[in-house]
Order: C-alpha cells, then structure tokens, then sequence
C-alpha cells in the first residue's frame, strides 16, 4: 500500500503544493504551531509555572521536541504504548496519567522505568501500587509516581483524602517507589463554554483539591508536583495558583470543541487554530449542497461537526453522509464548487481526529514544507 509519504515526498519545497495532496489529509501550519507553542510556554513561565503538555493530543515525536525545546518540562502520555513511542524518539520527562494496571502493561512499565529519563506514573489503588513495586525490582529499576485524584467525574483516582493518605503510605513503604505529588484532571470542566461558569466549576474542585494536600502534609506526604489543568482552564489555574504544573494539550492545534469555548476572559482567543483536514469536493449536482471526500474514517465524531476554514462559505452546515463522504450545505453552493475543488475543515475534537492519520502534512502558507509521522498513532495500549 502506498502511504501518504511515498504520495507526497515530492511535493515537499514545491510553492503552492498544498493544494496537490491527495485528499482527505491532516495538515498542520507550522508557524500558527509554533505560535501557540510559544505563547502557552511563556504564559506559564511568566506564573512560575512548569509546562508538561499532554502528548495524546499530537502522538508526535516532532511536536513533543518543539514543546521541549521552548521550555516544556516533558510531556504527559495517556497510555503506557504511547509514552515507549515518545521514549524511543527521544523524549523526555514523560507522564503517562492513566493508571497502568494490566499484568502485561505493569511488566511494560518497569522495563520502560529502566530505560526512559525521567519517566513518571500515576497510581490510584493500593494494589496496583504493589503489583508495580514487584515488576520494578524484577527489571532492577525505580519509579516516580503521583497519585492520581478523582476530580468528582468517577473515572480513575482515588475517591478521597483518606484514600490518598493511605496510598501515600503505601508508596512510602515500597521500596522501588518514590512518591513525587499530586494528579488532578478536571476533565468535564475544560468545555464549559461561558469562562465566568467554567471558573465557578474550577474554583468549587480546586478547594476539594485543597483539601486533598492538606490531608497528605498533615499525615507527612506534602506533594512536591501538583500536576493537571488542561487547554480549557490553563488561564482560571494560573489565576488561583495551586498546581505547580500543567498539562494543557489542545492548546497546539485548538478544534471546535476549544472554539466554542470563551478560553480567556473578555472572549480573548490567544491560541490560533493550525490543524485542518483538507477535503475536496467529489459531487456538485444539486444547487444547495456538495458532497466532499471527507466522512467518518477523516473525522472524529465525538465533538460534533466540522466548520469549513476555507474553499467554501463558513456558514456552510456540515453533515457526515458515511464513512467516505459529508455534505456542505449552504444556498448556492452547488453552483459556486465544482468537483476536485478543495475545502479545509477544522476538526471537530483534534486529539481523536489526529489517531485516525498517519501523517502531518506540514504548510508553511501553501507550500508542504515537511511530512512528521504520527508516531504514537495506535500505541495506546
């Protein structure tokens, strides 16, 4: 099979070559990236705060070095498959933020823990913790962990201040474990879309988080990382000034879900949206609607619709019509587009969007300047 690479090398450097790769595509501007990785580094700095931007969003080896080499203190991974993906290209400082529980994934823990700098993992059962403290002497390594906090949303974490103390003194009574802070994920939050109800909803779980690290000072375990936060409340965090750390990941590309969201006060937007899947119109035979070549398999459905970007009226309503195909419907449009003709979307959810792609393809304006692999893609086990 032909990938996207073998289709497109040649299109590299070539002045206007975005507009001859095949369809549908993932591409990614380079300079409104590396915007945004700039202004997300240097708002945290100027708190006193660390950057350790979620890698689930980007699964890039690539976008995790720029993150890096402008400050970023190392990424955050979501599965252990990701964050042996990262290590092996390079990266450092990894925190993998779901549990690793499975036998098999607690094995490939504590080889990773052996190999990776600075390689940390939540923990939120006492059990796991054990299971894990055995895998570790096994591989004759050690492990930086955080217990991970449920924020209200009875995902992971553990459920209480006392559940927390108890698996603090675990940790401290292991020998291959070192106990390092704090994990607080507000996950439900981060797209509320009014900023006044979104800190509201904030400031109500960072007193419960409070509450959490006055009971483990009290019992001797004050967390020396509180890590969290996320591209929804990075701003109403460094405002109320408890995490020490934050893991805001869609902040590099921004999708509808981010867009429709009011991320700083006074509906400043300080991040510019650089990811899009460029479509092309494949059928134009009725006045008020085009079909285009992007459907389910191009684009996550989990946070609604795409907005068309560019190559067709904004206010176009988007509609999947299937695996391969969506409709843009708007009055006229079947006169104005014609088939072949090329439409950018933005994407509805980016993080779920990007694992369905293999490649970035990297524009500077219209020019493919680069193809960076989507190198975690499918490594989430």
């Amino acid at each position: 099979m032909t990938t996207d690479r073998e289709l497109h090398d040649h299109l590299i450097g070539r002045q206007g070559s975005r507009a001859d790769l095949n369809t549908p595509v993932l591409v990614l501007d380079v300079g409104a990236l590396d915007r945004n990785i700039a202004a997300m580094a240097a708002l945290v700095a100027g708190h006193g705060v660390a950057l350790r931007p979620h890698a689930k969003t980007h699964k890039s080896v690539d976008i995790a070095r720029r993150q890096i080499a402008a400050g970023a203190v190392g990424v955050c991974c979501a599965k252990i498959g990701e964050a042996e993906v990262l290590a092996a290209g390079g990266v450092t400082g990894i925190l993998i933020t779901s549990p690793v529980a499975a036998p098999a994934a607690v094995d490939r823990l504590a080889a990773l823990a052996a190999a990776a700098e600075g390689l940390m993992a939540v923990v939120d059962h006492v059990d796991v913790a054990g299971r894990l403290d055995a895998a570790l002497a096994a591989a004759g390594a050690r492990l930086d962990v955080i217990i991970d906090i449920d924020p209200g949303i009875a995902r992971t974490g553990v459920a209480s201040a006392e559940a927390a103390v108890a698996l603090a003194k675990t940790i401290a009574a292991s020998p291959n474990l070192d106990y390092r802070g704090v994990q607080f994920y507000c996950g439900s939050q981060q797209h509320i879309e009014s900023y006044a109800d979104r800190r509201a909803a904030i400031v109500e779980r960072t007193a419960y988080l409070q509450e959490v690290i006055a009971a483990l000072s009290d019992a001797g375990f004050t967390p020396g990382i509180v890590t969290g936060s996320g591209t929804g409340t990075h701003r109403i965090d460094l405002d109320l000034g408890v995490f020490t750390e934050l893991q805001a990941g869609s902040y590099v590309f921004m999708d509808k879900q981010y867009l429709d969201c009011e991320i700083a006060d006074g509906g400043e937007a300080p991040f510019e949206v650089s990811l899009s899947v460029d479509a092309r119109v494949v059928s134009a035979n009725h006045s008020g609607l085009v079909t285009i070549d992007s459907g389910y398999k191009s684009l996550s459905t989990d946070g609604g619709v795409a907005v068309v970007q560019r190559g067709a009226p904004e206010t176009a309503f988007f509609a999947f019509m299937g695996d391969e195909h969506a409709a843009l419907i708007a009055p006229g449009i079947g006169t104005e587009l014609q088939p072949g003709d090329p439409v950018s979307l933005t994407v509805p959810h980016c993080d779920p969007t990007v694992n369905l792609y293999d490649f970035y393809h990297v524009v500077a304006g219209d020019t493919l300047v680069d193809i960076w692999p989507v190198s975690a893609r499918g490594a989430a086990r």
